[in-house]
């Protein structure tokens, strides 16, 4: 009787490790379909899904708060992506929705840049060059064109240009016909 309850014991301990270290070892950090809908975003941080950022609302989108057509940047190439990913139907910019603006960037009119360092702080990309009482610049190939760094100047020195469509910066799309539901 005593041998068998020893056995059991040795058994109990040794299962109990093997799952301990199986916890440790294969354990995962956080819910793994918020970073696959996070990686399908376009990461830009500009806040026009009304979330503070991409993964907020990947995390909404994962527990069925936000809907997945929130994201103007991402376009509805990016709705199309995430209605594949999570299996519904895609569904597109609704009238609670901002349609998607065209690509642009932004630009710092340098001769009324004061130096003021706000749209630095505001940009979620660091894609603003410049010194406090310097003149501030945007590094284009960074910006994301959220338009963040905009509302905080107070001289108004920054516009957004549209970027012009080129053979080097054109991408394909979903032809319309793609992105409506199949019966």
């Amino acid at each position: 009787m005593f041998s068998a309850l020893l056995v059991m014991a040795a058994v109990a301990i040794v299962l109990g490790a093997v799952l301990g270290f199986a916890a440790i070892k294969f354990r995962t950090e956080g819910n793994p379909l918020v970073d696959k809908i996070d990686a399908l975003l376009p990461q830009t941080q500009c806040g026009q899904c009304s979330y503070p950022g991409c993964k907020p609302y990947a995390t909404a989108i994962a527990a069925g708060e936000a809907d997945i057509n929130r994201c103007p940047p991402g376009g509805e190439e990016g709705i199309q992506k995430l209605a594949d990913l999570l299996g519904v139907d895609f569904k597109p910019f609704g009238d609670d929705t901002a349609a998607p603006k065209p690509k642009s960037v932004a630009y710092i009119d340098e001769s009324t840049c004061i130096g003021c360092t706000l749209c630095i702080q505001a940009c979620p990309v660091d894609a603003i060059a410049g010194a406090a009482k310097q003149m501030h610049t945007i590094i284009t190939a960074e910006c994301t064109g959220c338009e963040l760094c905009v509302a905080p100047c107070p001289v108004d020195c920054i516009s957004m240009v549209v970027i012009e469509e080129k053979i080097t910066n054109w991408k394909w799309k979903y032809p319309s016909y793609a992105l409506t539901p199949t019966q």
